[in-house]
């Protein structure tokens, strides 16, 4: 059984986990906290510490590069998913850099203002370390009061997807591809607190978010 290791609100984990769950195959998560790395340093034979991470039998999978998609394409491979097509790679690569590096770099700040409520108590204050050594002291605090402005930033960097959703179901065409399950984990590492909505302004967004959650492959 495919086993996923993750921490629950990780937009990279959230892709994986969904990608499993549209393939329709049996799997089980293992959540790590997000202070202790111990594990994925011990199954990658101490090459890499970062999440997701897929094991597979003896087969252990992690990303090779920032802008890789290992992971994803391992189990698009091994689960016969289709994601990938050779015509729309281009577009794609385009596409999941936007989400991963413009989408992504809003969204977790505005999910992780409320980090005491999902964060267990016990790893609050390596996670707090974690943000304040990469972002710089208070800065929780900063986005906590830059939220109106960072959610305006988040709806405009939205806007290109919800135009190409007026013409499409999907983001390329009238299927799923990787792109959109990418989208989504962003979107919903976003949304993970509960503290959030898809703004009123992105219909075709918010139609296309309500598919994504369900969608399964049709065998």
């Amino acid at each position: 059984m495919i086993e996923l290791i993750q921490f629950s609100w990780s937009p990279f984990c959230i892709v994986a986990r969904r990608l499993l769950e549209f393939s329709g195959a049996k799997f089980k998560t293992t959540n790590i906290p997000s202070s202790d790395r111990s594990l994925v340093w011990k199954l990658t034979k101490e090459k890499y510490y970062a999440v997701p991470v897929i094991k597979d039998g003896a087969k252990v999978v992690f990303e090779s590069g920032d802008d890789t998609q290992d992971v994803a394409k391992y189990l698009d491979a091994k689960l016969k998913l289709g994601l990938f097509p050779p015509a729309r790679e281009g577009e794609q690569f385009l596409l999941w850099r936007y989400f991963e590096h413009e989408v992504e770099a809003v969204g977790f700040k505005l999910n992780d203002v409320y980090f005491e409520e999902f964060v267990p108590k016990a790893d609050q204050l390596p996670f707090l370390r974690h943000k304040e050594r990469k972002f710089g002291r208070g800065c929780i605090d900063q986005w906590r009061a830059q939220k109106k402005n960072l959610l305006g930033e988040l709806e405009q960097k939205l806007q290109p997807c919800e135009q190409m959703l007026a013409h499409s179901e999907f983001l390329l065409g009238e299927r799923p591809l990787f792109v959109d399950f990418n989208l989504f984990g962003m979107i919903e590492n976003f949304l993970f607190s509960g503290h959030y909505a898809l703004p009123k302004s992105l219909p075709n967004l918010r139609e296309w978010h309500r598919c994504m959650k369900t969608i399964r492959i049709a065998r």
